[in-house]
């Protein structure tokens, strides 16, 4: 089954996708975006419009993990039937870039909030959500998913030290993008414009009531997103969205609004602590022993830095304080390897003897 690539362009598809969809189009497949999750249901966006669609139960089945299902903003490779305007989702496709997160509570696995972003807006509010400390956690995040991280302060008219916030964020974002801006009253918009072209892909990060909702209805021009007032004891606005959606702008682009996060636990996020505390690694190289703590060692040049005031102790706690996330998550993870190897050992156990006594019962 042929499909319009043109058309598809304007969602996001490129060479890319166009490589790795190649052996799937001979099977009369086509491709399509997912929109939107909901009830195990998908909104897909195809060069014939959306359809309502349903994984396989043998995607499903031979998944080892949630991460390998569609996520939003997905490519996905589907069977359509046109007469219901449905599909089935028969694979999932490569993805060039992921914003994952560890799931929440003691569950030990990969959360994907969105998929083939350009790039991720980290949104925090310039009220009492503001925390230098949050922003360090999701640029870890940010910088290992693929994507480019922007830093998007939100709610500038709440703010009445804006020039030491933002020298705060500067000092914690190396270099990264930066852009303050207050929806409501269409301040600094204009910035953001170059982000949003055709074909490419925003997505919104950042906890709730940062004004996420509310941006995305003064970039769209009209009001799509629910909105509601914030809280007078804390200047919070009240959670709104309830599911992560990619949504096409006028101008083609697309932007991704997810709900508000309450918490953003890391997952393999190693390159992306190194590039966030680049500083910190700088300055690790000069301490006077190679493995170095930055505890009571000798001649430690991080240690020297925050006695000087070169380096905040709030940033380097931080930094410790992701690491040893990391290392427990590692740990987490060895164990969760070795209990699935087990249960895959045990179920084959089981399907052989199973397969021996039939043979059995058959003579």
């Amino acid at each position: 089954m042929s499909f319009d690539r043109n058309q598809l362009q304007r969602y996001g598809w490129n060479d890319f996708f166009n490589a790795a969809f190649h052996d799937l189009a001979a099977e009369g497949l086509v491709p399509g975006r997912v929109a939107l999750e909901y009830n195990q249901f998908y909104r897909v966006l195809t060069d014939k419009g959306e359809l309502l669609a349903e994984i396989t139960g043998k995607l499903k089945h031979e998944a080892a993990s949630r991460s390998e299902l569609p996520a939003v903003g997905d490519w996905v490779a589907l069977r359509v039937r046109e007469s219901e305007n449905k599909a089935t989702i028969q694979a999932v496709l490569p993805r060039r870039s992921k914003f994952a997160r560890k799931t929440k509570g003691s569950k030990t696995e990969e959360q994907i909030v969105g998929a083939n972003i350009d790039t991720i807006f980290l949104v925090t509010s310039l009220n009492q959500d503001f925390n230098p400390r949050r922003i360090e956690r999701y640029l870890a995040i940010a910088w290992d998913s693929g994507a480019s991280p922007v830093v998007l302060l939100t709610k500038t008219d709440l703010c009445d030290d804006l020039a030491e916030k933002l020298n705060a964020v500067r000092d914690v974002s190396m270099g990264v993008p930066m852009h303050a801006v207050c929806a409501i009253k269409d301040e600094g918009l204009d910035e953001l414009e170059p982000y949003f072209t055709a074909g490419k892909t925003v997505a919104l990060i950042g906890s709730s009531g940062v004004g996420k909702s509310t941006l995305i209805n003064r970039l769209i021009g009209f009001e799509r997103q629910a909105v509601k007032e914030v809280r007078q004891a804390d200047d919070r606005g009240l959670h709104t969205t309830r599911h992560r959606e990619l949504i096409l702008m006028p101008n083609g682009a697309l932007v991704l609004d997810t709900p508000g996060m309450r918490e953003l636990q890391l997952w393999d996020a190693d390159e992306g602590i190194e590039t966030t505390f680049e500083d910190i690694e700088e300055l690790a190289t000069g301490c006077y022993f190679t493995d170095c703590k930055h505890g009571n060692e000798p001649r430690c040049a991080v240690r020297a830095a925050i006695e000087d005031g070169t380096l905040a102790a709030e940033r380097f706690e931080n930094y410790l304080k992701m690491q040893r996330e990391l290392e427990f998550l590692a740990r987490r993870q060895d164990q969760f390897a070795q209990k699935m190897e087990r249960n895959r050992v045990k179920k084959l156990t089981k399907e052989g003897e199973e397969r021996s006594k039939s043979k059995r019962q058959g003579k």
